[in-house]
């Protein structure tokens, strides 16, 4: 480490003086130029700087910068001294450093020319050594320390080293620095270029026991990186968390069990009797479920899985089943599937029907008795029965099958067939198609009923129908006996001659139009042929063969003469 360089004369002090040359050795040349110095041309926008470099500076004699024919510069007018590698004359030596402190770096100050005490300060003007402007920065080449050391330099371009690895230097080094490289983690003071100056420290204010202890300082203890645990602890961590997970498998398990028990299941056929209603649009779970509440199988499971296995389980009828108590699932299916458990009643209500004899039928198969049934018929508006009906209930309880169950009543018998009937009529579009032919929907019925009780054959009844159209437009009497049997309350086949002239609103023999009330259970074949008859002008049907078939003409006497074929074939044609 060297010491400061002095301006205009950088070499290395305390060397000797090198030999002047010989005289006229150097050629004869100008005076080192002398430059005026004062403030500077002021630069757009700055304020003007003044102080520093406003000062009187001798000229320049000796050093580097003087030519060597200044005899006159030196001292006595002798021959010029040449010290452009020694020290500027008249100036001191700098006071060397203090053992162990760095000597103070240089800086800007440093650049501007000391002050000549051996010339006569009014035997020149002021001049410049160096032409420094007022807002010139020292190069970027250029050490602004003067090759010095500067406490800390350096440090910043150093990543700082923190945490475990930095404490186990510092034990390595066996105490902390005063001027260390890095103050923060030796934990010194922070120092700075200006902190300390050749006038703050002296020879005899630092002594080599004031910056270093005797002793190494004891290494820093060191900071655990995680506090340890006890085995105890340990272990009770980990009792804690076998808790844990048997609770979880154990908890998931019972509320698994609570959700869907497990598949328990009775042995055998079961005994007793259990009666077990099976709703309208219920599934195989729904049946289940009211077979567990009933008792009669332990869990829906088994019964589950023994129906998705049978196909014919999705054939199971609502109504009611009598079943027995606890019994497996298998056994509870196969009683489902056997139409001798059903607990209901059926019943077959053929077309052609009188009200009369429905009632008959209802009660003979459901032990109904026949009392209340003819109770609930003379409420029809207790039945649902449609507007157009008029309020007859007479052709409109829909001839078909129905299973009635032990609880249902007379009222829900008939209610039902009436609703039956709505269904039909509106498949087949009845009010719309009647209104679109011209007529009512209540004679539309009436036909209907006529046509059921006259033929049995499907493809007649349109003719049937014809024919019944074409006398009531020509106002002939319909002559159709069905009608007067009806208001007899006989068969067809048992009226007389006496019957015949009968005077009845349903004797067609003798009136013309339609009877009074539909005289039978129309079926949706005659609806559907009343809404939509053949065509022609016929007017005459006679029977002509045992199975049901009829004879149609529009000839009055081809009606004769098929009249007395059927008379002679007794097939019941009568005068």
């Amino acid at each position: 480490m060297t010491g400061p360089v002095p301006p205009y004369g950088r070499g290395l002090p305390g060397m000797p003086d090198v030999p002047a040359p010989p005289a006229g050795a150097w050629p004869a040349g100008p005076q080192t130029t002398r430059l005026p110095l004062g403030p500077g041309p002021a630069r757009p926008g700055t304020p003007s700087r003044a102080g520093l470099l406003d000062r009187d500076v001798r000229p320049v004699t000796a050093g580097r910068h003087a030519a060597p024919d200044d005899a006159d510069a030196g001292a006595g007018g002798g021959a010029p001294e040449d010290d452009r590698t020694g020290p500027l004359p008249g100036d001191s030596q700098p006071v060397p450093p203090l053992p162990g402190v760095p000597p103070r770096p240089s800086g800007p100050w440093s650049k501007l020319a000391r002050r000549n005490e051996t010339t006569d300060p009014d035997d020149a003007p002021t001049v410049a050594a160096a032409a420094v402007g007022p807002h010139d920065e020292p190069a970027d080449d250029e050490d602004p320390t003067g090759g010095l050391e500067v406490l800390g330099a350096g440090s910043a371009d150093r990543p700082r080293r923190r945490g475990r690895r930095a404490r186990d230097e510092a034990e390595e080094h066996g105490h902390a620095a005063v001027f260390g490289d890095d103050p923060d983690e030796t934990g010194s003071a922070d120092l700075h270029d200006g902190d300390l100056h050749d006038g703050d420290l002296h020879d005899g204010d630092l002594h080599d026991g004031d910056l270093y202890d005797d002793h190494e300082a004891a290494p820093a203890p060191r900071r655990r990186s995680g506090r340890r645990r006890s085995p105890l602890a340990n272990v009770l961590a980990l009792l804690v968390l076998a808790g844990l997970v048997a609770g979880i498998v154990f908890g998931g398990r019972a509320l698994i069990g609570l959700v869907n028990p497990e598949a328990e299941d009775y042995a055998g056929a079961g005994t007793g009797s259990v009666e077990v209603r099976v709703g309208e649009g219920d599934t195989l779970s729904d049946i289940a479920r009211t077979l567990v509440d009933a008792d009669v199988i332990a869990s829906s499971e088994p019964f589950v899985d023994a129906a998705e296995a049978n196909a014919a389980a999705t054939g199971i009828q609502p109504g009611v089943y009598e079943l027995r108590s606890q019994m497996s699932g298998q056994a509870a299916l196969d009683l489902l599937l056997d139409p001798a458990a059903r607990q209901v009643s059926r019943v077959t209500v053929p077309e052609g029907s009188t009200l009369a004899g429905t009632l008959q039928r209802i009660s003979e198969a459901t032990g109904t008795p026949i009392e209340e049934l003819q109770a609930a018929a003379a409420d029809p508006a207790a039945l649902g029965l449609p507007a157009y009906a008029n309020g007859q209930l007479e052709g409109f309880l829909f001839p078909a099958t129905y299973d009635v169950e032990p609880d249902d009543t007379a009222v829900d018998v008939l209610r039902a067939m009436v609703s039956r009937f709505t269904d039909t009529a509106a498949d087949v579009q009845l009010e719309q198609r009647a209104a679109a032919a011209g007529r009512s929907v209540y004679d539309v019925v009436v036909v209907a009923s006529m046509i059921e009780r006259e033929t049995k054959v499907d493809d007649e009844r349109v003719d049937v129908a014809q024919v019944v159209y074409n006398r009531l437009s020509q106002g002939i009497p319909l002559g159709i006996d069905a009608t007067l049997a009806y208001g007899l309350g006989k068969n067809g086949n048992d009226l007389t001659v006496t019957d015949l002239q009968t005077d009845s609103p349903y004797n067609t023999r003798t009136r013309a139009g339609l009877p009074p009330t539909p005289i039978a259970a129309p079926g949706e074949a005659s609806l559907e042929a009343a809404l939509a008859p053949t065509t022609g002008d016929l007017l005459y049907y006679v029977l002509e063969s045992p199975d049901g078939r009829h004879f149609f003409t529009a000839s009055y006497d081809e009606f004769l003469a098929a009249r007395q074929r059927c008379a002679d074939a007794g097939l019941g044609c009568g005068g």
